[in-house]
């Protein structure tokens, strides 16, 4: 350690990442201040009533049992919040810790737990973006909390140790009863690996909402759930960075960052192209 920001920002995080390695989850508080958070969730209240008006329905029961579990998708109205949140340095630094170099943004929705909403199904991520065994973690959601989430009021419910599941015949046949919810407050981010089984926990109070936005990155070679080429307005695609439309997936050109060695033949074997250059001279 020499004192640089970098090596400050390395320490500030490291027992989130070690956390994060060890059981699948971690949370980092107040990223957020709570009237930014506040400030957030009201805001997409307002775009939620835009969509409806569009036909977009907060409520799909192919996922969620009733209307009180409210889904709220990317519309141009909130890309001020989607590039805030999707693009966070710390989100960004802790999902890289996670996923390595180069992750891409897959999807991005919030998830609001109203009074009387129940569970969706017991799931992992990664179970349902491509077949197993998972033997590597390949997704990971940035969870931002927009409330204070906890047990009563509809959290999130995770297995402890699923992350380390490679099939689907390893969970246990009382796996809600094994189910913890998370404890967090308005503000704070929570990572959680796509291998850990979870599921929205049901909100049991009478007048408080649960509200959590999910920023879901994948490793690159899996393709995104949003095209998001053809969701974002082309004047805002415009004005983001060359790191941000990689990430977004914008551009042309395929994404080569699986981990390898991609240098020309003569570099990756310097010897052998001397010797053939001594042969010929």
């Amino acid at each position: 350690m020499n004192g640089t920001i970098n090596d400050t920002k390395i320490d500030q995080y490291a027992d989130a990442k070690a956390h994060f390695h060890e059981h699948g989850w971690a949370i980092v508080p107040s990223v957020l201040s709570k009237e930014r958070a506040a400030t957030i969730l009201s805001r997409l209240w307002e775009v939620a009533v835009i969509q409806e008006t569009r036909g977009y329905t907060q409520f799909n029961p192919f996922m969620d049992p009733n209307v009180s579990n409210v889904r709220i998708w990317y519309q141009p109205e909130i890309h001020n919040i989607f590039a805030e949140l999707s693009f966070h340095p710390v989100a960004l630094e802790l999902i890289e810790a996670a996923l390595g170099h180069r992750p891409i943004l897959s999807n991005f929705n919030t998830n609001i737990a109203r009074p009387g909403s129940e569970s969706m199904s017991l799931h992992s991520d990664q179970s349902l973006t491509y077949p197993g065994p998972w033997n590597h973690t390949w997704v990971v959601n940035a969870v931002w909390c927009l409330t204070d989430v906890r047990g009563e009021n509809g959290a999130t419910m995770y297995l402890p140790g699923s992350h380390k599941f490679s099939t689907r015949q390893e969970v246990p046949k009382n796996a809600p009863e094994l189910l913890v919810p998370f404890n967090a407050k308005a503000g704070d981010l929570i990572l959680m690996s796509g291998a850990l089984w979870h599921t929205s926990g049901a909100n049991r109070t009478k007048d408080e909402d649960r509200a959590m936005l999910f920023g879901y990155y994948t490793s690159p070679h899996l393709r995104t759930q949003v095209n998001w080429t053809a969701k974002i307005a082309r004047n805002i695609q415009d004005m983001m960075t060359p790191e941000q439309r990689r990430l977004l997936c914008l551009d042309d050109m395929v994404d080569l960052s699986a981990e390898g060695d991609f240098r020309y033949l003569k570099k990756q074997y310097p010897d052998l192209a001397k010797a053939t250059e001594a042969g010929t001279n």
